[in-house]
């Protein structure tokens, strides 16, 4: 993607004033939920689509949630990762069907912006004028998040997706690929732009605020996140939320009950991003709900609180 190129350059200038304020996080704390019924379980791991090689090994907690599964379940299938398909649907929806431009629907203010950003990367505007907003913004984060040591190949999806296919445990998707992109295309122009021009005003806090995410990740903070994350998205951008995180989750608990009330006997390890289990609209709260046993399964917390 041409703006991730444009990303790199910018870090080079803005990723040594960044790092001090960096918190640190040594623990290891995972954000892992038993959901059982009278004669199966089903664990739900928060993902972090992009880690570090320190990442790893995982907690221990992984390891036994991995060995008493069955079968995983991921968003999408392993198989569709890297699809010739999958990236074809992906240039289809970073695209615009309506005729529109990125000029046309980025205020002129995070355009000029962007344009200075590009020419001081030697590129042109031009090129990313048929890219709809969020593609674009997408760009410029995974190029920052690369230079600042993260990486996909390296994130808790595809790592888990690796080891069930060598312990020889199938794995399947709660969506496609292109039901994803479909759900991103899908967000107002309006709050598209908005992602992008916060980036745009202030790539420094982006990278703080990834940094952030990653260290609460990690140490598996369910307040900070829940807090500082989820409930953000949801107070800034609401129908962003609506249709990346509300829409999706009520999709996929039918499937994730289903594992429950199907099994006699074979568990069920559900990885899927962080932010999808958190707070009265994620998958650990609505399953609580509907009567499930929930418990957390972290060696190292404290008493769970009720927000966990």
């Amino acid at each position: 993607m041409k703006s991730r190129l444009l990303a790199f350059a910018l870090c080079a200038l803005l990723l040594p004033a960044a790092h001090a304020d960096q918190p640190a996080a040594d623990a290891k704390r995972p954000l892992l939920w038993k959901v059982s019924d009278a004669d199966s379980a089903v664990y739900l791991l928060g993902s972090f689509h992009l880690l570090k090689e320190d990442d790893y090994p995982l907690p221990a907690e992984v390891d036994r949630a991995f060995d008493d599964s069955a079968s995983l379940l991921f968003e999408v299938a392993p198989a569709a990762m890297n699809a010739p398909e999958s990236v074809a649907a992906m240039q289809k929806y970073m695209g615009y069907e309506d005729g529109k431009t990125l000029s046309t629907v980025l205020p002129k203010a995070a355009l000029d912006k962007l344009g200075t950003l590009v020419s001081a990367s030697g590129g042109s505007l031009q090129a990313l004028e048929q890219s709809e907003p969020w593609a674009v913004n997408l760009g410029l984060v995974l190029g920052i998040t690369q230079a600042m040591g993260f990486r996909q190949e390296l994130g808790l999806d595809r790592k888990l997706m690796a080891r069930a296919q060598e312990a020889g445990k199938p794995a399947a998707g709660l969506e496609t690929v292109e039901d994803q992109l479909r759900a991103m295309d899908a967000v107002p122009y309006a709050e598209q732009a908005q992602g992008l021009e916060e980036f745009l005003d202030d790539p420094r806090k982006s990278i703080r605020e990834m940094s952030d995410m990653h260290a609460w990740w990690r140490t598996g903070d369910v307040a900070k996140l829940d807090a500082q994350m989820r409930a953000e998205m949801a107070r800034k951008t609401p129908e962003s939320y609506r249709l990346l995180d509300v829409e999706r989750n009520q999709a996929w608990l039918p499937q994730v009950e289903k594992r429950l009330s199907e099994s006699r006997k074979d568990n069920t390890l559900v990885v899927v991003g962080a932010l999808h289990l958190l707070g009265s609209d994620g998958l650990v709260e609505q399953l609580r709900a509907k009567g499930y046993t929930v418990e957390r399964m972290c060696d190292s917390c404290a008493a769970a609180t009720p927000a966990e």
